[in-house]
């Protein structure tokens, strides 16, 4: 995958985190699109449900977008998806993209 498929998967997003991502991405951030295996959306928001849940247990304030991303990706239910990263100066991102790489499921 490269930049210019990862831009269009962000763009097509209306979340104020994918949006953040974009404009990372097209000031030049580094990205890695983990292609090496797929996951089911349901395993993520286990994962990430569960660790929201001690952040916000524990008195950590989780990242912006986190609680919407585990929310899409409970709605994505069993789709396999891809992980990437968006690394800019202030803030790493990670998003979740559909098998076919062409839409951002959750982002933050």
């Amino acid at each position: 995958m490269n930049r210019d498929a990862l831009h269009s998967a962000l763009s097509q997003d209306s979340s104020v985190s994918s949006r953040a991502a974009l404009a990372e991405l097209e000031a030049g951030a580094n990205f890695e699109v983990f292609l090496n295996q797929t996951a089911s959306a349901r395993q993520l928001w286990d994962i990430w449900s569960w660790r929201r849940e001690v952040m916000l247990d524990t008195g950590v304030t989780p990242r912006p977008g986190l609680a919407e991303a585990v929310a899409r990706l409970q709605a994505a239910g069993t789709a396999r998806v891809y992980m990437a990263t968006v690394t800019g100066p202030q803030r790493r991102f990670r998003v979740f993209l559909s098998e076919d790489l062409t839409q951002c499921v959750a982002c933050w």
